[in-house]
């Protein structure tokens, strides 16, 4: 696979933009410089913007309510798209109108399912009829004890999503997947997910703000980009998350985006064809070559969409056509 190229604007190439949150839009408590102005921009030309997040600790009004502190353009309740809302429609398809579910989750989680009809219980009854998981601070070994024994009475179990972390202002903690890792250890069972990379939440988020050419926007390979993969839709990796350069001209064929960007500004920008000449690529007016399987900057700026597309390019062909393990240089991998 290699990377897809525009004659316009992604902006104007797409009507959708699904954005993942923390690692494009924010970091933390602080939005990523620059990314209210692009937003800004890429709506003005017509592009719907639609947040989602695996994150279901949280409702949508209240990422909704954090967003517009940040500034972002024009944001709503019905803007933001969590994988507690995918979860709890997977749900209400699934089981009898107005049934009982054994809830472990906050609020975040509660809502949604409410909102579908599904009365929510935090203890094993006799009226339940399934399990759902969703990442809550609160959670404790009692609630995860409670998950197993239902599970193993043979209720099915949905789970929000599977990130084994999840990012704090002290650092990486376990996510809602290391929770679920304890469940499938005691029951030896699977859950039925809906959250990235699955692709319940593209479907609902599609469902929920419309387009017919969405384009997901990440910063994750394992989630962001195999989850777009999986919904057979085009992505668009920025470097300002989680995975790295490295990690990206590294991904194999079945894990790579169709796009790349240092970040959101990339939305209003076009993306060249990559012209592969041996050992050298050239996009535009930047280049990268590649010696001793070494990949570095020939000319071009770093920061320039153009000059990551030729490193990423280069060493993809490079990586398809040898044996050669392909590494970048000292200075691209800060």
């Amino acid at each position: 696979m290699t990377l897809g190229s525009t004659t316009q604007s992604l902006s104007t190439t797409y009507d959708l933009a699904m954005l993942d949150l923390d690692g494009v839009v924010y970091r933390g408590s602080d939005p990523i410089a620059g990314v209210a102005d692009a937003l800004a921009t890429a709506s003005k030309k017509g592009l719907r913007l639609a947040y989602i997040t695996n994150n279901a600790s949280r409702t949508a009004s209240a990422v909704a309510d954090k967003l517009q502190k940040m500034g972002m353009p024009d944001v709503t309740d019905a803007d933001v798209v969590t994988s507690a809302q995918a979860v709890a429609h997977l749900m209400a398809d699934a089981l009898p109108a107005g049934a009982t579910v054994l809830l472990i989750g906050g609020e975040g989680l509660r809502v949604p399912l409410e909102e579908r009809g599904l009365r929510c219980v935090t203890t094993v009854d006799d009226s339940a009829v399934a399990v759902v998981q969703g990442f809550h601070a609160d959670i404790g070994w009692n609630d995860l004890a409670e998950a197993s024994y239902a599970i193993q009475s043979g209720l099915p179990w949905y789970a929000s999503n599977t990130d084994m972390t999840v990012p704090t202002a002290r650092g990486i903690a376990p996510g809602n997947g290391s929770l679920v890792q304890a469940v499938r250890n005691a029951t030896g069972a699977e859950p039925i997910v809906a959250g990235k990379p699955e692709r319940a939440l593209f479907d609902e988020t599609i469902a929920r703000v419309g387009g017919t050419r969405p384009l997901m926007v990440g910063d994750r390979l394992d989630t962001d980009i195999d989850g777009a993969i999986n919904a057979g839709i085009d992505s668009l990796v920025v470097l300002t998350g989680v995975s790295s350069l490295q990690e990206i001209v590294s991904a194999t064929k079945d894990h790579r985006p169709t796009f790349i960007s240092t970040d959101l500004r990339g939305l209003d920008e076009e993306h060249p064809e990559v012209v592969v000449d041996g050992d050298r690529a050239r996009c535009g007016s930047s280049s990268a070559v590649m010696a001793d399987g070494v990949v570095s900057i020939d000319s071009g700026d770093l920061s320039s969409t153009t000059t990551l597309r030729a490193i990423v390019e280069l060493a993809w062909s490079i990586a398809d056509t040898s044996d050669t393990t392909v590494v970048l240089d000292g200075t691209l991998r800060s």
